[in-house]
């Protein structure tokens, strides 16, 4: 299975599989081609049907540089492993092809290459919650603790990096105002959300709050702000607001929250081992379904659930999630993706509150909706799979005709 370092990644948005995966692989591309005349990068599938407005053009543009390159378009052809695909190629100055790779943006940054071969670090974790469940049973551990053990000592290092960059985004999007960029003129709401908060009673109050700090993230990443990928860039809203707002109800220490993002990396290392965080792949419910997992696991933990209680909660977050579509209007991570992050927030923190009240005995379990939510994904027509097609984002084109 991946490192959680590997889920947790700090990034510039929109899109983790549309600018971070393809920014990658088109870095180490030219470091191993760098001296060839020209390049081709002919994009397929969901990141050439969406690439335009996730800014997969200006990223790949900007590594190339000043160097001759040909930007190719196929969205109604997908590579044979991934919606994601793309090909670049090297040409010498007679236009004979020097080197040429398939490269698949899998999520989340990941990258997977024609040979199978996927870039992350990996690191030996059982590979399901079951299997975890009765070995922190047997052993009396947590589910940090067993993070800790397959991960290392360094891992408290690297999520400290993280939770700081989460902060930060959150600081970032709740002060600024206007636009964002795109031709949606959609404007951005954490201020307004934030300050509106002040106005209302206790508890009306803090769901507000819980929203502004989702939309302030997702609004950062709409924006081409810096994010943390929680599965993903269009995801990254949910974690850091429910632990934002934990953090501040409960006063936590800092070493309660990065724990409680040890968990929530487990959790989404688990859905992306055995299903997909790709929104190209499985739909939006492979992104926000499982942020709100990890988010609703991370909750729990914090309030001082057991582990069958957090693995109650992950599955309620990704179980009230299935089906949701990737339907992105022009293909843009903001309609409506912003609010799914505000809402998917509120969402963890129920099934937080619901998996406490209970003993965390249920009947389905989270193998179990991690397979139905693969098999969900799989089942859905492309046009609602980041395509922008089908769904919310045909509605407004034929709107605008």
């Amino acid at each position: 299975m991946e490192s959680i370092r590997e889920l947790y990644k700090i990034g510039v948005g929109p899109s983790s599989s549309h600018t971070m995966g393809p920014r990658k692989a088109a870095e180490d591309f030219l470091q191993q081609n760098p001296d060839a005349y020209s390049y081709t990068v002919t994009l397929f599938g969901s990141l050439a049907a969406t690439g335009r407005g996730h800014l997969t053009d200006k990223t790949v543009e900007d590594v190339f540089g000043s160097k001759k390159l040909t930007l190719i378009w196929k969205p109604e052809i997908e590579l044979p492993l991934h919606p994601n695909g793309l090909r670049i190629e090297a040409f010498d100055t007679q236009s004979n092809l020097l080197k040429a790779n398939n490269i698949y943006s899998i999520g989340g940054g990941t990258l997977l290459y024609e040979d199978g071969n996927v870039s992350p670090k990996t690191i030996d974790c059982l590979p399901s919650m079951e299997q975890i469940l009765k070995h922190c049973e047997k052993s009396g551990e947590s589910f940090w603790e067993y993070v800790a053990e397959v991960e290392g000592k360094d891992l408290w290092d690297y999520l400290a990096i993280i939770w700081q960059a989460m902060k930060k985004s959150i600081d970032r999007g709740l002060q600024a105002e206007g636009i964002l960029p795109s031709s949606l003129g959609l404007a951005r709401r954490a201020h307004s959300f934030y300050r509106k908060a002040t106005l209302y009673d206790q508890e009306f109050k803090q769901n507000i709050l819980l929203n502004a700090y989702a939309l302030a993230v997702s609004e950062e990443n709409a924006a081409g702000g810096e994010i943390v990928t929680s599965p993903t860039c269009g995801a990254s809203g949910v974690l850091p607001a429910v632990l934002h707002y934990i953090n501040e109800s409960l006063r936590c220490k800092e070493v309660h929250i990065l724990r409680a993002l040890a968990t929530a990396g487990l959790v989404g290392n688990l859905v992306k081992h055995n299903a997909s965080i790709s929104g190209a792949e499985v739909g939006c419910q492979g992104e926000v379904g499982t942020a709100c997992a990890m988010a609703a696991a991370a909750a729990t933990q914090l309030y001082g659930g057991s582990v069958r209680q957090i693995e109650y909660a992950a599955e309620m977050g990704l179980e009230h999630h299935l089906g949701l579509t990737c339907d992105p209007v022009n293909g843009l991570v903001q309609i409506p993706c912003i609010e799914r992050n505000a809402h998917a927030a509120s969402r963890a923190l129920g099934c937080c509150r619901f998996a406490l009240a209970s003993d965390g005995v249920h009947i389905i379990s989270f193998d179990e909706i991690v397979k139905v939510m693969k098999e969900t994904g799989q089942a859905l027509p492309s046009l609602y799979r980041e395509t922008a097609e089908g769904g919310i984002a045909q509605v407004y084109r034929l709107r605008k005709t």
